[in-house]
C-alpha cells in the first residue's frame, strides 16, 4: 500500500479541510484522495456502543454510501467501525460505497490492531488519512485532535450514540465550531449510552429521527428522486450522478467534469432545474432537496 502526502497548497488537497482552523500540512493518505471531494458526513460515536447504535451507524453509513457519499469517521472500536462496514457494503455505481478512515496514529499503523482486516479493506477501496508521519505510534492526545479532520473533511456530522464523556462530543463541537451541521440519533433516556448524544439535541443538534432526513437535507435525494431519475435522459442523469458526487458545482466545474461543450450543459441545466432535479444559488448548482 503506497503512502502519499499533500500539501496545503497542492490542488488536491481537500477542499473543505482548507477552510479549518490548523488544517493539517502535510496530509498523507493511502487510497483514492478524490473521494475527499465527494460529500463528506462523519458518523462517529462511542467505542462501546450497544446493539441499536451499531445498527443505526451500519444502517447510515450504508444509507449514505449507497447515494455517493463518503462516510468519515475514526476506524474506532464501536459505531466508527460500524459505520466503515455499512458504507463498504453498499454499491454506488457498479462499486463498493466510499469511506474514509482518519487516524489519531502514523499512516502505516493499525490502531486497534483488531481491525487490521478493516483497514485492509479501507485502503483497497477506499481512504486512509493522517496528519501523524509513518511509524508515529498512538497516543491518548492524538486523538481528540485528529477528530478536527473527522469533522474538517465533512459538510455534516453525525453522532449515532455517545455517553456523557465521548470523543464524539469533541467531533460534535468542532464541527459547530467549523461552521458545518451537527446531527444526533436520540436514543433511550434511561440508558447511560445515549446521554451525550441526547444532551448534543438539547444543545441545538438536528434530531436524526428518520435516516432518509439526512439524505434530503444533503441533498442526496429520497427514494421518489432515485425513481424519478429513471426518467431522465442519459446525458442528463450524467450530469446528476456528477453532481451528486460533488455535492456543489459551478456551471464551470460542471462542463469540465462531464465533459461536454457550454451551450450543452448550459441547456441542460435549465432544464433540470425547470424540471425541479437541481437548484442553483450565487452562482452553485445543487441537487435539489424533495
Amino acid at each position: 500500500m503506497e503512502i502519499n502526502k499533500v500539501y496545503i497548497n497542492e490542488e488536491t488537497y481537500p477542499r473543505l479541510l482548507k477552510e479549518i482552523q490548523k488544517p493539517p500540512d502535510p496530509l498523507y493518505y493511502i487510497g483514492n484522495l478524490r473521494l475527499a471531494e465527494r460529500t463528506c458526513v462523519a458518523v462517529v460515536g462511542s467505542r462501546r456502543a450497544s446493539g441499536y447504535g451499531c445498527g443505526n451507524a451500519e444502517a447510515l453509513g450504508k444509507k449514505l454510501a449507497a447515494r455517493g457519499a463518503s462516510v468519515v469517521s475514526g476506524m474506532a472500536k464501536g459505531i466508527d467501525s460500524c459505520a466503515h462496514r455499512g458504507a463498504l457494503s453498499a454499491k454506488w455505481q457498479g462499486s463498493k460505497g466510499s469511506t474514509i478512515a482518519v487516524l489519531g496514529c502514523g499512516i502505516d499503523v493499525c490502531y486497534p490492531p483488531s481491525n487490521q482486516k478493516l483497514r485492509n479493506e479501507i485502503a483497497g477501496s477506499g481512504l486512509i488519512v493522517s496528519e501523524y508521519p509513518p511509524g508515529t505510534q498512538p497516543a491518548r492526545y492524538m486523538f481528540p485532535r485528529r477528530n478536527r479532520i473527522i469533522s474538517g473533511l465533512s459538510v455534516a456530522t453525525v453522532v449515532v450514540q455517545a455517553p456523557g464523556s465521548s470523543g464524539a462530543l469533541i467531533t460534535a463541537e468542532m464541527a459547530a465550531e467549523q461552521g458545518r451541521a451537527v446531527y444526533a440519533v436520540p436514543g433511550n433516556i434511561d440508558s447511560a449510552y445515549n446521554l451525550g448524544s441526547n444532551k448534543l439535541i438539547c444543545d441545538g443538534a438536528v434530531p436524526l429521527v428518520i435516516l432518509e432526513d439526512l439524505l434530503t437535507d444533503l441533498g442526496l435525494g429520497t427514494e421518489a428522486a432515485k425513481e424519478f431519475e429513471k426518467n431522465l435522459g442519459e446525458e442528463e442523469l450524467r450530469l446528476v450522478e456528477i453532481l451528486a458526487k460533488e455535492g456543489e458545482m459551478t456551471q464551470e466545474q460542471l462542463c469540465a467534469a462531464s465533459g461536454r461543450p457550454a451551450s450543452l450543459v448550459s441547456g441542460m441545466v435549465t432544464i433540470l432545474e425547470m424540471k425541479g432535479v437541481i437548484c442553483m444559488y450565487l452562482g452553485k448548482i445543487f441537487i435539489a432537496k424533495s
